[in-house]
């Protein structure tokens, strides 16, 4: 631990497990210019936490369940949900702290929102299950429960514009879903994101000691990739952050601008402890 950091940091209660098989969600690619945008449909990519109902819970991606009050999720359908929990534009920290909470604060969850992008179990394509979706929402009828909007776009420059219209007002970016494309659980270009700054996870396995105006408090993570790659984080750190910095071992979300010749990240700066 770097001198004069704070050794005591403020956790969260674990989520309780609920099963042991995390559900088998689609997972999306990074968009890459020269993609046929004919086919896919936009949305706004949500800056909260991805959530599952299985029909009976709800859950997170990792399969722990998620306490939130009676009401939230009254007389949701029998079928799979798959969305994202979320608190609006640049609260994903008000949203992470509410599903984490084993007792549900209902003054918090309040102000949450599930927002639905998929029907895991229908079984048709993604236009087909759009229709669905939306008569589900509009059954259920709840302020709280909504189909996440969906557009098509002409060509990349439509694209980037509706992009920087959404980062402008805060939002984390955009998503692609490929209209025929079913459900599958894995990781394919049948979902793309679209971002300004890719971004990816890191295990946090030193604190640098800072210098100048830094001295005494965190100067910067040094962090591991799943590959094995090692570098440093020194920016995008709050001063409370610096003083109470990701404990080690833990994962850390960064933000950069593609890799060196080397294969390091670019202007790698750091968002966030990874919430799992």
């Amino acid at each position: 631990m770097v001198p004069g950091i704070l050794t005591t940091l403020v956790t969260l209660a674990p989520l309780a497990a609920a099963n042991d098989i995390p559900p088998a969600l689609m997972l999306a690619n990074s968009y890459r210019p020269g993609i046929n945008l004919a086919g896919y449909w936009v949305s706004e990519k949500m800056d909260g936490t991805r959530g599952y109902w299985d029909g009976e819970k709800l859950l997170t991606r990792r399969g722990q369940q998620i306490f939130a009050p009676a009401w939230f999720t009254a007389n949701w359908p029998k079928v799979a949900l798959d969305g994202e929990l979320w608190a609006g534009r640049e609260q994903f920290h008000h949203a992470v702290s509410t599903i984490r909470r084993q007792t549900p604060d209902d003054a918090a969850w309040r102000k949450m929102r599930f927002m639905v992008f998929d029907l895991p179990a229908h079984g048709g394509t993604f236009d087909q299950r759009l229709i669905a979706l939306q008569s589900v929402t509009a059954k259920l009828a709840v302020p709280w429960v909504v189909a996440v909007e969906q557009i098509k776009v002409d060509d990349h420059a439509a694209l980037q514009s509706m992009l920087e219209r959404i980062v402008k007002q805060g939002g984390e970016g955009l998503m692609l879903h490929r209209g025929d494309s079913l459900y599958r659980g894995y990781r394919s270009n049948d979902l793309l994101k679209v971002k300004i700054h890719e971004d990816a996870e890191a295990k946090v396995i030193a604190h640098i000691p800072g210098k100048g105006k830094y001295q005494g408090i965190l100067g910067a993570l040094q962090v591991e990739t799943p590959d094995g790659l090692r570098f440093k984080l020194g920016s995008g750190f709050t001063d409370a952050q610096r003083r109470q910095p990701p404990a080690l071992g833990s994962q850390v979300t960064y933000r950069y601008r593609g890799l060196t010749p080397g294969g390091t990240p670019r202007f790698a700066s750091f968002m966030r402890v990874y919430e799992q």
